[in-house]
Protein backbone atom coordinates (compact mmCIF):
# COMPACT_ATOMS: atom_id res chain seq x y z
CA UNK A 1 0.00 0.00 0.00
CA UNK A 2 1.11 3.44 -1.07
CA UNK A 3 1.68 5.84 2.10
CA UNK A 4 1.82 9.51 2.58
CA UNK A 5 2.66 12.53 4.80
CA UNK A 6 0.16 12.81 8.03
CA UNK A 7 0.77 17.25 7.05
CA UNK A 8 -1.74 16.02 4.12
CA UNK A 9 -4.19 15.85 6.73
CA UNK A 10 -5.93 19.17 7.24
CA UNK A 11 -6.67 20.57 10.27
CA UNK A 12 -9.62 22.46 11.62
CA UNK A 13 -9.76 25.70 14.03
CA UNK A 14 -12.50 25.21 16.38
CA UNK A 15 -12.20 29.16 17.09
CA UNK A 16 -13.41 29.37 12.86
CA UNK A 17 -16.21 27.33 13.24
CA UNK A 18 -17.21 29.61 16.37
CA UNK A 19 -16.05 33.00 14.41
CA UNK A 20 -19.28 33.68 12.59
CA UNK A 21 -17.03 35.30 9.75
CA UNK A 22 -18.03 33.51 6.44
CA UNK A 23 -14.60 33.15 4.94
CA UNK A 24 -13.10 31.77 8.23
CA UNK A 25 -16.33 29.11 8.18
CA UNK A 26 -15.86 28.13 4.73
CA UNK A 27 -12.07 27.46 5.30
CA UNK A 28 -13.15 24.95 8.12
CA UNK A 29 -15.94 23.52 6.07
CA UNK A 30 -13.53 22.51 2.99
CA UNK A 31 -10.95 21.37 5.39
CA UNK A 32 -13.64 19.04 7.09
CA UNK A 33 -14.79 17.92 3.28
CA UNK A 34 -11.45 17.18 2.60
CA UNK A 35 -10.92 15.44 5.92
CA UNK A 36 -13.45 13.52 6.70
CA UNK A 37 -14.12 12.46 2.68
CA UNK A 38 -10.60 11.34 2.01
CA UNK A 39 -8.89 10.46 5.03
CA UNK A 40 -11.56 10.03 7.39
CA UNK A 41 -9.67 11.97 10.30
CA UNK A 42 -9.12 15.07 10.82
CA UNK A 43 -6.73 17.42 13.05
CA UNK A 44 -7.97 19.98 15.22
CA UNK A 45 -6.44 23.13 17.02
CA UNK A 46 -8.23 25.48 20.14
CA UNK A 47 -10.15 22.10 21.15
CA UNK A 48 -10.65 23.14 25.00
CA UNK A 49 -9.05 19.72 26.12
CA UNK A 50 -5.89 20.49 29.60
CA UNK A 51 -3.15 18.67 28.26
CA UNK A 52 -1.76 19.08 31.55
CA UNK A 53 -4.97 17.38 33.30
CA UNK A 54 -4.23 14.74 30.71
CA UNK A 55 -1.20 13.58 31.84
CA UNK A 56 -2.32 13.33 35.36
CA UNK A 57 -5.06 11.26 34.82
CA UNK A 58 -2.45 9.42 32.63
CA UNK A 59 -0.74 8.78 35.89
CA UNK A 60 -3.67 7.76 38.23
CA UNK A 61 -4.63 4.99 35.00
CA UNK A 62 -0.92 4.07 35.16
CA UNK A 63 -1.62 3.48 39.03
CA UNK A 64 -4.39 1.31 38.74
CA UNK A 65 -3.26 -1.13 35.54
CA UNK A 66 -0.17 -1.59 37.65
CA UNK A 67 -2.44 -3.66 40.33
CA UNK A 68 -2.64 -7.33 39.95
CA UNK A 69 -5.01 -8.69 37.53
CA UNK A 70 -7.33 -10.16 40.89
CA UNK A 71 -7.18 -6.96 42.04
CA UNK A 72 -8.58 -5.54 39.20
CA UNK A 73 -11.42 -8.31 38.35
CA UNK A 74 -14.48 -7.24 40.29
CA UNK A 75 -14.03 -4.17 37.87
CA UNK A 76 -14.16 -6.16 34.70
CA UNK A 77 -17.86 -6.99 34.04
CA UNK A 78 -18.46 -8.92 31.28
CA UNK A 79 -22.31 -9.28 32.26
CA UNK A 80 -22.09 -5.40 31.05
CA UNK A 81 -20.31 -6.44 28.22
CA UNK A 82 -17.44 -4.60 29.48
CA UNK A 83 -19.49 -0.87 28.97
CA UNK A 84 -18.01 0.49 32.45
CA UNK A 85 -14.75 -0.71 34.13
CA UNK A 86 -12.09 -2.50 33.32
CA UNK A 87 -11.86 -4.66 30.14
CA UNK A 88 -9.37 -7.10 30.82
CA UNK A 89 -6.41 -8.06 27.86
CA UNK A 90 -6.62 -10.20 25.18
CA UNK A 91 -10.72 -9.39 25.26
CA UNK A 92 -11.71 -7.14 22.24
CA UNK A 93 -11.12 -7.95 18.70
CA UNK A 94 -11.24 -6.32 15.38
CA UNK A 95 -14.12 -7.68 13.08
CA UNK A 96 -11.59 -7.33 9.87
CA UNK A 97 -8.87 -8.10 11.70
CA UNK A 98 -6.72 -11.88 12.15
CA UNK A 99 -8.55 -12.79 14.49
CA UNK A 100 -5.22 -11.40 17.40
CA UNK A 101 -6.96 -9.99 20.39
CA UNK A 102 -5.92 -5.95 21.08
CA UNK A 103 -2.84 -6.23 23.28
CA UNK A 104 -4.58 -3.38 25.87
CA UNK A 105 -5.97 -2.62 29.06
CA UNK A 106 -9.31 -0.46 29.01
CA UNK A 107 -11.43 0.94 31.52
CA UNK A 108 -14.73 2.22 30.20
CA UNK A 109 -17.23 5.49 31.59
CA UNK A 110 -20.10 7.23 30.82
CA UNK A 111 -19.28 10.99 31.16
CA UNK A 112 -22.57 12.15 31.45
CA UNK A 113 -25.88 10.67 33.50
CA UNK A 114 -28.22 8.07 31.31
CA UNK A 115 -30.99 8.43 29.69
CA UNK A 116 -33.50 6.36 32.33
CA UNK A 117 -35.98 5.40 29.30
CA UNK A 118 -32.79 4.42 26.91
CA UNK A 119 -31.41 2.28 30.25
CA UNK A 120 -34.62 0.16 30.52
CA UNK A 121 -34.73 -0.76 27.22
CA UNK A 122 -30.79 -1.07 26.26
CA UNK A 123 -29.05 -2.17 30.37
CA UNK A 124 -26.13 -3.02 28.98
CA UNK A 125 -25.68 0.19 27.03
CA UNK A 126 -26.63 2.55 29.32
CA UNK A 127 -25.03 0.97 32.97
CA UNK A 128 -24.19 3.14 35.86
CA UNK A 129 -20.23 3.77 35.83
CA UNK A 130 -18.46 1.30 37.96
CA UNK A 131 -15.54 3.10 40.13
CA UNK A 132 -13.18 1.67 42.24
CA UNK A 133 -13.64 2.11 45.65
CA UNK A 134 -10.08 2.33 46.45
CA UNK A 135 -9.33 4.19 42.92
CA UNK A 136 -5.80 6.37 42.98
CA UNK A 137 -6.41 10.14 43.31
CA UNK A 138 -7.39 12.08 40.06
CA UNK A 139 -8.76 8.32 38.74
CA UNK A 140 -12.66 9.57 38.38
CA UNK A 141 -12.63 13.22 38.12
CA UNK A 142 -10.08 12.73 35.45
CA UNK A 143 -11.45 10.81 33.18
CA UNK A 144 -15.00 12.40 33.44
CA UNK A 145 -13.32 16.17 32.81
CA UNK A 146 -11.25 14.67 30.30
CA UNK A 147 -14.71 12.71 28.72
CA UNK A 148 -16.86 15.94 28.82
CA UNK A 149 -13.61 18.06 27.11
CA UNK A 150 -13.82 15.89 24.28
CA UNK A 151 -17.75 15.68 24.13
CA UNK A 152 -18.01 19.02 23.90
CA UNK A 153 -15.40 19.82 21.29
CA UNK A 154 -16.81 17.12 19.09
CA UNK A 155 -19.99 18.62 19.53
CA UNK A 156 -18.65 21.83 18.05
CA UNK A 157 -17.02 19.88 15.24
CA UNK A 158 -20.35 17.37 14.59
CA UNK A 159 -21.95 21.07 14.32
CA UNK A 160 -19.19 22.13 11.32
CA UNK A 161 -20.05 19.03 9.35
CA UNK A 162 -23.04 19.83 9.09
CA UNK A 163 -22.80 23.14 7.67
CA UNK A 164 -19.93 21.53 5.44
CA UNK A 165 -22.42 18.89 3.91
CA UNK A 166 -25.49 21.93 3.64
CA UNK A 167 -27.32 20.45 6.39
CA UNK A 168 -28.62 22.75 9.25
CA UNK A 169 -25.97 23.02 12.39
CA UNK A 170 -28.10 20.88 14.14
CA UNK A 171 -28.47 17.59 12.26
CA UNK A 172 -26.02 15.17 13.90
CA UNK A 173 -25.85 17.02 17.30
CA UNK A 174 -29.58 16.54 17.92
CA UNK A 175 -29.11 12.69 16.86
CA UNK A 176 -27.07 12.46 19.62
CA UNK A 177 -28.61 14.05 22.90
CA UNK A 178 -28.31 11.69 26.10
CA UNK A 179 -26.89 8.45 23.90
CA UNK A 180 -24.67 5.97 25.15
CA UNK A 181 -21.54 7.85 25.31
CA UNK A 182 -18.26 6.59 26.73
CA UNK A 183 -14.47 7.27 27.66
CA UNK A 184 -12.39 5.25 27.33
CA UNK A 185 -8.43 4.82 28.70
CA UNK A 186 -6.27 2.55 27.02
CA UNK A 187 -2.98 1.26 27.98
CA UNK A 188 -1.39 -0.90 25.05
CA UNK A 189 0.88 -3.76 26.96
CA UNK A 190 4.50 -4.25 26.35
CA UNK A 191 5.69 -7.01 24.27
CA UNK A 192 8.18 -9.71 24.57
CA UNK A 193 11.13 -10.02 22.47
CA UNK A 194 9.82 -12.78 20.16
CA UNK A 195 7.02 -10.40 19.68
CA UNK A 196 8.62 -7.17 18.46
CA UNK A 197 9.35 -7.26 14.62
CA UNK A 198 6.78 -9.77 13.72
CA UNK A 199 3.18 -9.21 12.31
CA UNK A 200 1.29 -8.56 15.91
CA UNK A 201 0.41 -5.08 17.02
CA UNK A 202 -1.18 -3.26 19.65
CA UNK A 203 -4.45 -2.67 17.72
CA UNK A 204 -5.89 -4.78 14.66
CA UNK A 205 -7.11 -2.30 11.69
CA UNK A 206 -10.95 -1.51 12.11
CA UNK A 207 -13.12 1.26 11.47
CA UNK A 208 -15.11 2.62 14.77
CA UNK A 209 -18.55 1.67 14.85
CA UNK A 210 -19.72 4.95 16.44
CA UNK A 211 -20.44 8.63 14.63
CA UNK A 212 -17.50 10.42 15.81
CA UNK A 213 -14.05 9.45 17.90
CA UNK A 214 -12.00 12.16 19.58
CA UNK A 215 -8.65 11.20 20.43
CA UNK A 216 -6.96 13.72 22.58
CA UNK A 217 -3.23 11.94 22.22
CA UNK A 218 -1.01 9.42 24.13
CA UNK A 219 2.57 9.04 26.04
CA UNK A 220 4.64 6.20 25.82
CA UNK A 221 5.87 4.52 28.90
CA UNK A 222 9.36 2.96 28.71
CA UNK A 223 10.19 -0.47 30.90
CA UNK A 224 10.18 0.79 34.42
CA UNK A 225 6.70 2.32 33.60
CA UNK A 226 8.09 5.61 33.72
CA UNK A 227 7.37 8.67 30.47
CA UNK A 228 9.50 8.78 27.63
CA UNK A 229 9.56 9.43 23.78
CA UNK A 230 9.06 7.20 21.52
CA UNK A 231 11.47 4.45 21.37
CA UNK A 232 11.70 4.34 17.43
CA UNK A 233 9.64 5.59 14.40
CA UNK A 234 7.76 2.32 13.71
CA UNK A 235 4.64 2.67 16.36
CA UNK A 236 1.73 4.84 15.90
CA UNK A 237 -1.38 5.38 14.68
CA UNK A 238 -2.28 4.74 11.13
CA UNK A 239 -4.77 4.85 8.77
CA UNK A 240 -6.08 3.70 5.18
CA UNK A 241 -7.26 6.18 3.15
CA UNK A 242 -10.53 6.15 0.80
CA UNK A 243 -9.49 3.88 -2.12
CA UNK A 244 -9.23 5.18 -5.63
CA UNK A 245 -8.86 3.73 -9.52
CA UNK A 246 -5.11 4.81 -9.52
CA UNK A 247 -4.82 3.49 -5.24
CA UNK A 248 -7.19 0.81 -5.14
CA UNK A 249 -6.29 -0.47 -1.41
CA UNK A 250 -6.52 3.28 -0.65
CA UNK A 251 -2.74 5.18 0.73
CA UNK A 252 -1.41 4.56 4.03
CA UNK A 253 -1.04 7.50 6.24
CA UNK A 254 0.43 8.07 9.62
CA UNK A 255 -1.84 9.83 11.67
CA UNK A 256 0.43 12.05 13.68
CA UNK A 257 -1.26 15.22 15.03
CA UNK A 258 0.40 18.41 15.16
CA UNK A 259 1.37 20.21 18.28
CA UNK A 260 -1.49 21.39 20.23
CA UNK A 261 -3.85 19.28 18.10
CA UNK A 262 -6.27 16.40 19.60
CA UNK A 263 -7.40 14.15 16.04
CA UNK A 264 -11.19 13.30 15.48
CA UNK A 265 -11.82 10.44 13.47
CA UNK A 266 -15.16 9.09 11.85
CA UNK A 267 -17.05 6.32 12.83
CA UNK A 268 -19.75 4.04 10.78
CA UNK A 269 -22.80 5.58 12.22
CA UNK A 270 -21.95 9.16 10.17
CA UNK A 271 -20.60 7.02 7.47
CA UNK A 272 -24.18 5.78 7.42
CA UNK A 273 -25.65 8.68 7.67
CA UNK A 274 -23.77 10.55 5.03
CA UNK A 275 -24.07 7.34 2.36
CA UNK A 276 -20.83 6.92 2.54
CA UNK A 277 -19.64 10.86 1.70
CA UNK A 278 -17.76 10.96 5.12
CA UNK A 279 -15.79 7.74 5.04
CA UNK A 280 -15.44 5.56 8.74
CA UNK A 281 -11.59 5.63 9.09
CA UNK A 282 -9.52 2.20 8.99
CA UNK A 283 -6.98 2.17 11.59
CA UNK A 284 -4.22 0.38 13.34
CA UNK A 285 -2.03 0.87 16.21
CA UNK A 286 1.05 -0.24 15.44
CA UNK A 287 4.19 -1.36 18.40
CA UNK A 288 7.33 -0.39 18.33
CA UNK A 289 10.43 -3.02 17.34
CA UNK A 290 11.81 -2.79 21.07
CA UNK A 291 10.15 -5.11 24.21
CA UNK A 292 9.10 -3.73 27.41
CA UNK A 293 7.78 -0.77 25.90
CA UNK A 294 3.83 0.61 26.83
CA UNK A 295 1.79 2.86 25.71
CA UNK A 296 -1.12 4.86 27.27
CA UNK A 297 -4.30 6.87 25.27
CA UNK A 298 -7.74 7.81 25.79
CA UNK A 299 -10.87 8.15 23.28
CA UNK A 300 -13.96 9.64 23.53
CA UNK A 301 -16.72 7.99 21.30
CA UNK A 302 -19.76 10.22 20.54
CA UNK A 303 -23.30 8.11 19.45
CA UNK A 304 -26.36 8.45 17.76
CA UNK A 305 -29.33 7.80 20.51
CA UNK A 306 -30.17 3.91 20.28
CA UNK A 307 -34.02 4.94 19.54
CA UNK A 308 -32.36 6.50 16.22
CA UNK A 309 -32.44 5.08 12.63
CA UNK A 310 -29.23 4.61 10.60
CA UNK A 311 -29.45 4.70 7.40
CA UNK A 312 -28.14 7.79 4.62
CA UNK A 313 -30.30 10.86 4.99
CA UNK A 314 -32.65 12.05 2.44
CA UNK A 315 -29.61 14.36 0.95
CA UNK A 316 -27.82 10.87 0.67
CA UNK A 317 -29.97 8.26 -0.32
CA UNK A 318 -28.75 7.54 -3.77
CA UNK A 319 -29.67 4.21 -5.57
CA UNK A 320 -25.81 3.52 -4.49
CA UNK A 321 -26.48 4.54 -0.78
CA UNK A 322 -29.38 2.55 -0.56
CA UNK A 323 -27.67 -0.78 -2.00
CA UNK A 324 -24.52 -0.04 0.47
CA UNK A 325 -26.36 0.70 3.31
CA UNK A 326 -29.99 -1.13 3.65
CA UNK A 327 -31.84 -2.14 5.40
CA UNK A 328 -32.44 0.67 8.28
CA UNK A 329 -31.29 -0.57 11.94
CA UNK A 330 -32.25 1.24 15.15
CA UNK A 331 -29.09 2.06 16.37
CA UNK A 332 -29.25 0.49 19.78
CA UNK A 333 -29.75 -3.05 17.65
CA UNK A 334 -26.69 -2.05 15.63
CA UNK A 335 -24.36 -1.32 19.06
CA UNK A 336 -25.41 -4.57 20.33
CA UNK A 337 -24.58 -6.75 16.94
CA UNK A 338 -21.42 -4.89 16.88
CA UNK A 339 -20.53 -5.49 20.43
CA UNK A 340 -21.42 -9.08 19.65
CA UNK A 341 -18.80 -8.72 16.53
CA UNK A 342 -15.97 -7.57 18.56
CA UNK A 343 -16.01 -9.91 21.45
CA UNK A 344 -17.57 -7.79 24.57
CA UNK A 345 -20.95 -8.87 24.16
CA UNK A 346 -21.62 -12.49 23.77
CA UNK A 347 -23.37 -14.20 20.95
CA UNK A 348 -26.18 -15.17 23.69
CA UNK A 349 -27.06 -10.52 23.12
CA UNK A 350 -28.66 -11.49 19.35
CA UNK A 351 -31.21 -13.22 21.34
CA UNK A 352 -32.75 -9.85 22.44
CA UNK A 353 -32.82 -8.97 18.85
CA UNK A 354 -35.95 -11.02 17.72
CA UNK A 355 -39.40 -12.00 19.97
CA UNK A 356 -38.58 -14.06 22.84
CA UNK A 357 -42.34 -15.50 23.73
CA UNK A 358 -42.47 -18.16 21.15
CA UNK A 359 -42.76 -20.56 24.33
CA UNK A 360 -45.91 -18.79 25.75
CA UNK A 361 -48.45 -20.89 23.41
CA UNK A 362 -46.44 -24.30 25.13
CA UNK A 363 -46.72 -22.78 28.70
CA UNK A 364 -50.61 -22.13 28.02
CA UNK A 365 -51.42 -25.34 26.34
CA UNK A 366 -49.56 -27.24 29.46
CA UNK A 367 -51.83 -24.89 31.92
CA UNK A 368 -49.03 -23.31 33.38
Amino acid sequence: MAETSSLNIPTVDLADLASGDASRLERAAMALREAFGVFGLVYIKNHGVDTQALHRYYDAFAAFIARSPEAKKPYGRAELWYQRGWTPPNTEVAVAGNGQPDFKECYFVAPYPNDEVAAMEFPELYPENVWPSDAPPYFQDGIMTLGRSLHDAGLKLLRGSAVALGLPEDTFTQLCERAPHITRALQYLPLTPAQVNTDIVWGEEHTDFNLLTLLPGGRFLDPEGKPAPSPDDKSGLYLRTRATPDDPNGIKVRGTAPAGCIVAQVGQQLEILTGGTFLATPHVITAPGVSGWQRQSAAHFIHVHTSAVLFPMEKFRTPSAIRSYAPPVLAGTYDIKTLVDIGLAPPSALDKLGYRHYDRLNRQRAGE
